[in-house]
């Protein structure tokens, strides 16, 4: 392969990690925009999704289908139980936000810690959804993994602006995101509403990390990683915009895939923090934020 190709394959890689990033960075908008806090714990949410598919999948030989559904809603139910255990008394007596963030790093290591005991420490993996030969272009391969990766995060947000724009439940929580004081005064329960955005962020992960793990393996460590990466696409797209965040996720994606073809794997980390530091730096409001 020629220099040429090798940087549209990684292009074509970078995408397709680039979408799962940017399903994780809107998860944080979500919460972020509901609750004012920032969810570390974001990352497991990505890590039980792949796991409990896998352990469905493999232990008890539950359709594939039929373990991701279960993935998705398990994943949502814990982020429910996170809210409510978690989140919610410390923002019933108006804690800081710093000391709420604290507390979603802890709960991420109790999940990761609890998926240690119940499972091992192995790596897993997924099957991929199609097992037919790439599609050529020219010598760049693309794999129907990447494709369903592609298409199903670009529906996800298609989806997301309809549910935001078009349901009375989707124009409560952005009532909720603008002034929840507000929106108390007309009757919209701000406390379901915190909980609905925590299940709508784990369930986000969790399909993330189905998308993702045909791809690449899963681990009960894997958590911080995805949630740093999310973090970064969020903070690049502008905090708080979900929308944003999902390009984030994509420009992310196609730099650590550059940065991999170019400086090698080991250094895929370093880019993706110096992006972060680049955007701080020069336009901390992110690309869709107001500039300062």
């Amino acid at each position: 392969m020629t220099q040429a190709d090798l940087v549209l394959q990684s292009l074509v890689s970078g995408l397709g990690i680039g979408c799962v990033y940017g399903l994780i960075g809107i998860g944080f908008c979500v919460i972020y925009n509901a609750s004012g806090i920032v969810n570390f714990a974001q990352g497991a949410f990505v890590m039980l999704g792949g796991m409990i598919t896998h352990v469905l999948l493999v232990r008890y030989h539950v359709p594939y289908a039929l373990a991701a559904f279960v993935a998705v809603v398990a994943v949502a139910a814990v982020g429910v139980v996170l809210e409510r255990l978690v989140v919610r008394p410390l923002w019933m007596r108006k804690a800081p936000v710093f000391v709420m963030i604290l507390a979603t790093l802890a709960a991420q290591i109790v999940i990761e810690r609890v998926t240690f005991l119940l499972v091992d420490d192995q790596p897993k993996t997924l099957p991929v959804f199609l097992d037919w030969p790439p599609i050529m272009l020219g010598r760049v391969a693309i794999n129907y993994q990447s494709l369903f990766i592609i298409a199903g995060s670009l529906a996800i947000v298609g989806a997301l602006a309809l549910f935001f724009k078009v349901t009375l439940t989707g124009k409560a929580m952005r009532a909720c995101a603008i002034d929840r004081e507000a929106a108390l005064l007309q009757a919209i329960p701000v406390s379901t509403m915190l909980a609905l955005a925590f299940a709508l962020s784990a369930g986000l992960g969790a399909v993330a990390g189905i998308l993702l793990t045909p791809t690449q393996y899963t681990a009960f460590n894997v958590g911080v990683p995805f949630a740093i990466s999310g973090f970064i696409a969020a903070i690049i797209g502008g905090f708080g915009r979900p929308f944003g965040a999902f390009v984030g996720g994509l420009a992310l994606g196609l730099v650590q895939s550059i940065a991999i073809l170019w400086l090698g794997a080991g250094l895929k980390s370093a880019a993706a923090l110096s992006v972060l530091l680049l955007f701080l730096f020069v336009r901390p409001a992110g690309i869709f934020g107001a500039a300062k």
